[in-house]
């Protein structure tokens, strides 16, 4: 298996577990600062009177460390607050609400504007070629060249990119970022990154809380001072200037240990990611020529946008100032990352813009226009004709080798350049027509609703009279229309165009996704019956919308070991064994599924008992163990898959959809 995809996961975890101690550590200097601050002010600054007049008004008694200690439980209570406030709005919004707040404006799968058109047919072949959902992605309307993913897993990731990274950039740079991006996106690196910006923002909050008492002070101060009784002698206004300028202080307390934080978390995730696209892309020409781009540009990677320090170790590049000696640098330095990947530089950055941009940009977009194959890796149409992309393509029947299999979970989170080249191909070969309907929402639907379509003519027309009825006479002609092209389809092609139609439906209105899932349950009802194929399919589609739509907390941190789970995994491994098999074969199956997992005794059972039912709990329940205990489940599956030597198309595909329900995307089985 994908040993490294696996342990960067873990690496990941134990960095949420570095940052949650970091956040502890920076929490008590801080509450203890403000603390020595406050008995300081008690002691030296205020009057006695005064001192004990707030003593008395905190609940009475008399100590020195009374105001000290009340001060810190106070601080400490509005940076919890703080925190617990904005995770939970993350949880909410996910990575749509970072690109929002960062003034993301999101690109239209279908858009024909010839540089947005060439970053989604970019984005579109490496998520297909990583086996995840095509994420939605932000534009920024910024100069610098940068981009950045946000989420909690590949079901509510984003990108985002800026103006100045599509312009700027030449397709191979533009895909070394985005190959980039993807690896955090794999690699479990997007939710520490998300979860950073909601642990560092009630530390930030004490400094943002005294310059508001400090601008409330100004302005309504000085009525407050001529209308207050003598004898108060201006110790009240004294006591809450002295509490703004304490707030404001420990706040760059806050920014300091913050920032800290973040390059202490990030900086070597960067390097892995770097790594991770050169792997993918198998160009180190593309990033690194980004960031000789972003290094010779008078722009460089800087933002202007006011949020983008609290979430600039999301960036490719470093978003905003680095601090005196980059102390706050939250990514490794230019030329130490580009050396990394291209030892024999020159040491020179390049140097772009006005009609050299603009000469650039034109031929981008003819390149794209005319989609040569030369754009991936300089490979010729028939180069690319004869690769193992090309015969995945014709491969529309027959057996899958079992070395196909074993190989495609060799690449569990690490795609390779000859999954891209069978994304592109896969694309290229659809029916205009369909292609161009799973990049809008509405097309989407009827997409989706035809693959949902029964062989049998008498049931297929009952199903059409329930499109008609509930998604409307428009979408009953459309699928009328795409059917035919849908019904031809390969059954390897059957994920990557769900993948596709994802990122299109997730622009749905809140009305519109619940007429479209009415409408896709009544339809996967209408037969009274479903394959596994088929509800692992629908799965895919409910999980990956379900975040969005339903606004349901993202799944935990897996932990558990599958020693905990044992009846979660013989329901599992039981629906594998029992696809398309006799009793004999069944029991085979699950033989050679249970010898991978030794320790857990299997045993075969009834899954009439439960049913699909049975097994989406099973699922979420799996979804609780750590990446390394679903590795060796998926192992599991893939024996049991193997077991009678006969593996075909459907059950690859089925073994990749259930990984993808894991959070385990296995790219495209590829047979040579």
């Amino acid at each position: 298996m994908a040993t490294s995809f696996y342990q960067r996961q873990a690496d990941a975890k134990k960095t949420s577990t570095l940052l949650i101690f970091l956040f502890v550590v920076a929490v008590i200097l801080i509450v203890a600062s403000i603390s020595g601050a406050t008995w300081l002010v008690s002691e030296k600054v205020l009057s006695p009177k005064t001192v004990h007049s707030l003593e008395m008004a905190t609940g009475g008694g008399s100590s020195s460390l009374k105001l000290p200690l009340m001060t810190g439980a106070g601080a400490l209570a509005l940076i919890l607050c703080g925190s617990f406030y904005k995770i939970a709005q993350l949880r909410i919004g996910g990575g749509t609400l970072v690109a929002e707040s960062l003034g993301g404006r999101r690109i239209s799968p279908s858009t024909n504007v010839p540089n947005e058109r060439k970053l989604m047919n970019i984005v579109e072949e490496m998520a297909i070629a990583s086996g995840v959902p095509v994420p939605p992605v932000f534009m920024m309307d910024e100069e610098g060249i940068n981009a950045f993913a946000a989420g909690y897993s590949p079901a509510d990731a984003v990108l985002g990119v800026t103006k100045g990274c599509i312009e700027q950039l030449s397709r191979h740079e533009l895909q070394g970022v985005i190959a980039h991006e993807f690896s955090h996106i794999l690699n479990g690196d997007m939710r520490m990154s998300i979860k950073l910006i909601g642990v560092l923002h009630g530390i930030l909050l004490i400094g943002l809380t005294g310059q508001m008492i400090l601008r409330n002070l100004f302005y309504f101060g000085g009525g407050s001072r001529r209308r207050s009784d003598k004898k108060d002698n201006g110790s009240g206004v004294l006591i809450i200037l002295a509490v703004a300028v304490v707030a404001i202080i420990v706040g760059f307390i806050g920014v300091f240990f913050g920032n800290l934080i973040k390059a202490a978390v990030s900086r070597q995730r960067e390097f892995l990611a770097d790594a991770s696209a050169v792997q993918f892309t198998r160009d180190p020409s593309g990033i690194s020529g980004a960031l000789k781009r972003i290094g010779g540009v008078a722009s460089g990677s800087q933002l202007q946008n006011a949020n983008a320090s609290e979430a600039s170790h999301l960036f490719f590049s470093q978003a905003v100032w680095a601090g005196l000696g980059g102390l706050w640098a939250t990514h490794p330095p230019l030329d130490v990352r580009i050396r990394a990947i291209d030892p024999n530089w020159d040491g020179k950055f390049i140097k772009s813009g006005g009609k050299n941009r603009q000469k650039n940009q034109a031929t981008a977009a003819t390149n794209e226009a005319s989609k040569l194959a030369s754009n991936f890796a300089g490979q010729t149409s028939s180069a690319r004709s004869e690769s193992a992309a090309a015969s995945v393509m014709s491969s529309t029947s027959g057996n899958v080798p079992a070395q196909a299999i074993h190989n495609g979970l060799d690449f569990v989170g690490e795609p390779t350049l000859q999954h891209q080249q069978y994304a592109a191909a896969l694309i290229d070969d659809l029916p205009k027509k369909l292609l161009e309907s799973t990049r809008e929402a509405y097309g989407a639907r009827a997409v989706i609703f035809c693959l949902l379509m029964d062989s049998d003519p008498t049931i297929r027309d009952k199903q059409l009279e329930i499109v008609g009825q509930e998604s409307g006479k428009g979408i009953q002609l459309l699928v009328k229309q795409l059917q035919s092209s849908v019904d031809t389809l390969a059954i390897q092609k059957r994920l990557p165009i769900i993948d596709l139609c994802l990122a299109s439906l997730r622009s749905l209105s809140n009305n519109q996704y619940r007429s479209f899932i009415r409408c896709f349950n009544d339809l996967a009802k209408a037969d009274n019956r479903l394959d596994l194929f088929e509800w692992v399919m629908i799965q895919i589609i409910t999980r990956h919308l379900k975040p969005q739509f339903d606004k349901s907390r993202p799944a935990p941190d897996g932990r558990l070991r599958l020693s905990k789970l044992r009846k979660a995994v013989e329901t599992v491994l039981l629906a594998i064994s029992s696809a398309g098999n006799s009793a004999s074969q069944k029991q085979q199956a699950f033989s050679a599924g249970a010898k991978a997992l030794p320790e857990l005794a299997l045993q075969i059972g009834d899954m009439k008992a439960g049913g699909l039912k049975e097994l989406n709990n099973a699922l979420d329940q799996l979804a609780t163990a750590s990446a390394h205990e679903r590795r060796r489940l998926i192992d599991a599956c893939a024996a049991a898959v193997e077991a009678d030597g006969h593996i075909t198309w459907q059950e690859a595909e089925l073994l990749r959809g259930i990984a993808d329900l894991l959070d385990c995307p296995i790219p495209p089985i590829l047979p040579s």
